[in-house]
């Protein structure tokens, strides 16, 4: 779900310009699951761009201060949530952990890295929601430290169904800046794509697995 509209539409200005986000339908993205796709997302870019980089940490300041009460600690997702949210958590004034994909396999044997007593309330901090196997797992990660994640936010997120409504059963409260719906008008209104296209971008939002062969194979 997206925080607020106006944000929303901000932020997919910031990323098509900054090409954060492409669009190719013709010659569609290859994701690592192997999932073939019309978009691809790389909010890393965002950090290169000192004035972007402030607005949208600021945009999640006003998400996280507007949804979210009784905030005790911001967590990172290894790796591209981790300087956003390291940026989020100074805003905030707020301690900050970030936490790995899995337990580290030397050393202190750490997934959790930073200080985090038990009983904290947590806000998740991602760069981008996709099929949420990142964000789940850093979500286990910290319940399974005595913790509570009262939410998840991120910059992006390609909205599919049934990842919210696995967040919305597990009673994960979720927002992102800006999704893949919304931005799709958008990027007509800014001429990135054309209007005649977006049936084609619209059933990959609605059946991903199936998109490539439908429109490529057949």
């Amino acid at each position: 779900m997206i925080f607020n509209k106006q944000i929303c539409e901000q932020t997919c200005k910031i990323l098509l310009q900054i090409n954060a986000i492409k669009l190719n339908y013709a010659n569609p993205f290859t994701w690592t699951s192997g999932l073939r796709s019309p978009i691809y997302c790389d909010n890393r870019v965002i950090l290169s761009y000192p004035q972007y980089r402030t607005q949208i940490a600021n945009f999640l300041k006003d998400l996280v201060l507007e949804k979210f009460d009784d905030l005790d600690y911001i967590a990172g997702v290894a790796t591209a949530g981790i300087p956003m949210g390291t940026l989020l958590a100074h805003l905030l004034n707020k301690p900050f952990i970030y936490v790995r994909s899995q337990a580290k396999e030397h050393g202190l044997h750490n997934q959790i890295e930073g200080f985090l007593p038990e009983k904290q309330n947590v806000i998740v901090v991602e760069d981008l929601i996709s099929t949420g196997k990142s964000s789940r797992n850093a979500i286990n990660a910290i319940i399974d430290a005595n913790c509570n994640v009262i939410g998840l936010v991120s910059i992006f997120s390609y909205a599919f169904s049934w990842v919210e409504n696995e967040f919305k059963q597990n009673n994960i409260e979720v927002y992102s800046l800006a999704d893949y719906p919304h931005l799709l008008p958008n990027a007509i209104a800014n001429k990135y794509i054309s209007d005649d296209v977006l049936p084609i971008l619209d059933q990959w939002h609605l059946d991903p697995e199936n998109w490539y062969s439908r429109f490529f194979e057949s």
